[in-house]
């Protein structure tokens, strides 16, 4: 037995000094396991990294591509071509009478007006000043000597007294009815445009939705209710704070119903916030495209603050009725103009979209708490947004307060100071006689009554005139009658724009009438049935320029290596030729704004949108996504009101007539007018404008690569986050 105990235990020593026991088997196996499930996991991450990179790419086109051609095709397709639909009119006067003219109104074009005849013009009044209809005429009662009275309301839209004076005026001239015309709500001087409601609006709106995003990728925990509402409550304040600030002290375009505009400002920045937080938690990081649809495409031109609703599709008339754009832009319009007339149902649209908005939110997270009590939220994505090393708290959260506090001011200041008291100054116009002597006589005169308004030139040769005014050298000319000619002539170029077109026409009948001289009208180059307001060439340099700067501020976080300079120019470069094709496709076969100019318009938006990149690049490589404050104000904040694409550069302050020579922006409005309508006689030195921008930009890209590279990153274009970089 011990002899038996003593060979087992020689065998084992024996298998253990030989490495065959079953002991040190067992170990082999599992080392093998181990491998293979290392290899296999390390296989599952290579797939996951793949897809994570495929995905960054994907994201860093399609972001702005939505983003880009979802705004064009909205604002193309609501303004290029506009006419009265359904405009809402009333008739005062004898029944009869009253009745025949409402008749004659809609025959004359049935989907134009919406008419209805009241008893009184006292009745007819009050549906202008309660804005139930857009104008009236009132017909004198029987046996009364008076003129016909044609009753608009300035302050309900300048845009909209246009219209409906244009569409009546012929109607009662045509009947042989004297009329005079009345303004029962006019606009005040501090504000004689009427823009203050609507740029007010505007910077309301972003100060709601904008914020939601950033916080979603640097600080998602903020997100929590019970962490939002308060946070909400003081951004809500401080923002309405600030729009009466600049609006009303600093800027002076509003005056009084300081109350009125602190509440109203402060109901919809919470308002529009709180259904943001919803749609952040159905749709994450997209839903900052869900709420541009409904605040920016779909509000705006629904608002009917810059053009009335009523000449625009019929969707438009019915969105108005519940987006927050027009509600909170027609109850600061009440507040503002008709002494809080009306303001009471605009209310009621904004406190439902705040009580839905939390509602939906806090049911969502409640349903979503019971399917996984364990649930945590997002993660943050972006731990600094100055491109920089993961910021501390106090940075972090000071920089979250700063980005929209900063594009909310810099937008309200500069295109509400540029644009709210437009007025003609040293608008260059000629004005023409038979003989030099007559025309300086003529000068003379006008300058003693319009100081400063016209910058008036003498000529003799009405063929040189039309050729300065076809060249956009003046804006205008004023041709004396002669003997061959017995009536006074003003020629103009309505596609070089309309609102200063609209405003020699004024001033000059008036010149005409007291000289008891008839007026002839010329112009050298109408706008198309296609771009009824002007604005076409505006719209399609804004695809340019948002095209160019979007690709950059997503790829620098969705795929950063993509900004490495040997990625960047021909991802730039590629993008350029993809959404120049593509905004000319919507522009023409899709919305039918412009008609042909395909290689002259894609080739310069080539050119716009690759030196709006390099621009871009600069600031994006140097402060992160902080660089949308600087890039936004210099090519949009500044860049749209030195364009002459939405108001004549003679009507506001002299510095954007500096800027309209210098700018990507104007370069950009200017070459998409030259080609549609003067033959593309402009765009070469347009193009040397964005060269110069672009050629600047390209070398400072270099040196800031040079004097700070970019870090290595990983493959998938992030870099591993740091330890305590969690907020």
């Amino acid at each position: 037995m011990t002899s038996t105990l003593s060979a087992s235990e020689e065998r084992s020593d024996d298998s253990e000094q030989n490495g065959t026991g079953v002991d040190q088997v067992e170990p082999d196996r599992s080392d093998l396991e181990r491998a293979d499930l290392a290899k296999a996991e390390l296989v599952k991450a290579e797939k996951r990294a793949k897809a994570e990179r495929i995905g960054r790419i994907v994201a860093m086109f399609l972001f702005p591509f939505l983003l880009v051609t979802m705004m064009i095709t909205g604002y193309l397709a609501a303004m290029h071509h506009t006419a009265p639909h359904n405009l809402p009119i009333a008739v005062a006067g004898p029944a009869a009478e009253a009745v025949r003219f409402a008749e004659t109104l809609e025959a004359a074009d049935p989907d134009a007006v919406d008419v209805r005849v009241v008893a009184t013009g006292a009745d007819a009044e009050r549906l202008v000043l309660d804005r139930e209809v857009s104008g009236a005429v009132a017909l004198p009662q029987q046996g009364e000597a008076a003129p016909a009275k044609l009753y608009t309301a300035g302050a309900a839209g300048a845009s909209q007294s246009g219209t409906v004076t244009q569409l009546l005026a012929p109607q009662l001239l045509g009947l042989g009815i004297e009329f005079s015309a009345e303004d029962l709500a006019p606009l005040p001087g501090n504000d004689s445009a009427g823009l203050a409601p609507m740029f007010m609006t505007t910077a309301l709106m972003l100060a709601g939705y904008m914020p939601l995003s950033l916080m979603l990728s640097s600080a998602p925990h903020l997100l929590r209710l019970r962490r939002f509402l308060p946070l909400m409550v003081g951004w809500s304040a401080s923002t309405a704070f600030l729009v009466w600030l600049v609006a009303g002290p600093l800027l002076g375009a509003v005056h009084g119903h300081t109350l009125d505009i602190l509440g109203l400002g402060f109901l919809t920045v919470t308002a529009v916030g709180l259904v943001q937080l919803f749609f952040t938690r159905v749709f994450g990081p997209m839903a900052v495209l869900v709420g541009m649809l409904f605040v920016m495409v779909l509000g705006v031109p629904a608002s009917n603050m810059g053009m009335s609703i009523y000449t625009l599709p019929s969707l438009y008339p019915w969105l108005h009725n519940f987006l927050p754009a027009p509600a909170i832009g027609e109850s600061l319009r009440s507040v503002i103009y008709f002494g809080g007339n009306g303001v009471g149902e605009y209310v009621v649209v904004l406190l439902i979209g705040a009580a839905a908005g939390l509602g939906l939110t806090a049911l969502l997270d409640l349903v979503k708490r019971r399917r996984d009590p364990d649930a945590t939220g997002p993660e943050p994505t972006m731990f600094s947004l100055t491109g920089g090393k993961p910021a501390r708290k106090p940075v972090l959260y000071t920089t979250l307060a700063f980005f929209p506090l900063a594009m909310l001011v810099l937008m309200l200041s500069t295109m509400l100071g540029a644009m709210y008291q437009p007025a003609p100054k040293d608008m260059p116009v000629a004005i023409v006689g038979g003989t030099a002597e007559q025309a300086r006589m003529m000068v003379t005169g006008l300058e003693q009554n319009m100081t400063g308004l016209f910058d008036l030139r003498a000529l003799d040769d009405a063929e040189a005139a039309r050729e300065q005014v076809r060249d956009r050298d003046i804006v205008a000319a004023y041709v004396l009658p002669s003997a061959a000619t017995p009536e006074a002539t003003l020629i103009t170029n309505g596609a070089a724009g309309m609102s200063q077109q609209q405003v020699v026409a004024r001033v000059f009948a008036q010149v005409a009438a007291g000289s008891q001289l008839t007026l002839g009208t010329e112009d050298l180059a109408p706008l198309g049935v296609e771009d009824t307001t002007g604005t076409v060439s505006l719209y399609v340099a804004m695809g340019w320029i948002m095209s160019g700067f979007m690709i950059i501020v997503v790829a620098a976080n969705a795929f950063p290596p993509a900004m490495r300079p040997r990625n960047l120019l021909p991802v730039v470069a590629g993008w350029s030729v993809v959404m120049s094709v593509v905004l000319w496709l919507i522009a023409d076969p899709l919305v039918g704004a412009v008609d042909g100019h395909f290689p002259e318009l894609v080739g310069t938006g080539i050119v716009a949108i690759f030196c709006t990149a390099m621009f871009t690049t600069v600031f994006v490589r140097l402060i992160g996504l902080l660089a949308v404050v600087p890039v936004i104000a210099v090519l949009m904040f500044l860049g749209v009101p030195a364009s002459g694409g939405a108001m004549s550069i003679y009507m506001e302050p002299e510095i954007f007539r500096f800027l309209h020579e210098v700018l990507p922006m104007p370069a950009a409005v200017e070459s998409a007018r030259s080609i549609l309508y003067f033959g593309g006689d402009t765009v070469g030195g347009h193009l040397v404008t964005f060269l110069i921008w672009g050629a600047i930009s390209l070398v400072f890209v270099f040196i800031v690569d040079r004097l700070r590279p970019m870090p290595d990153l990983e493959e998938a274009g992030t870099a591993e986050e740091p330890a305590g970089a969690s907020v």
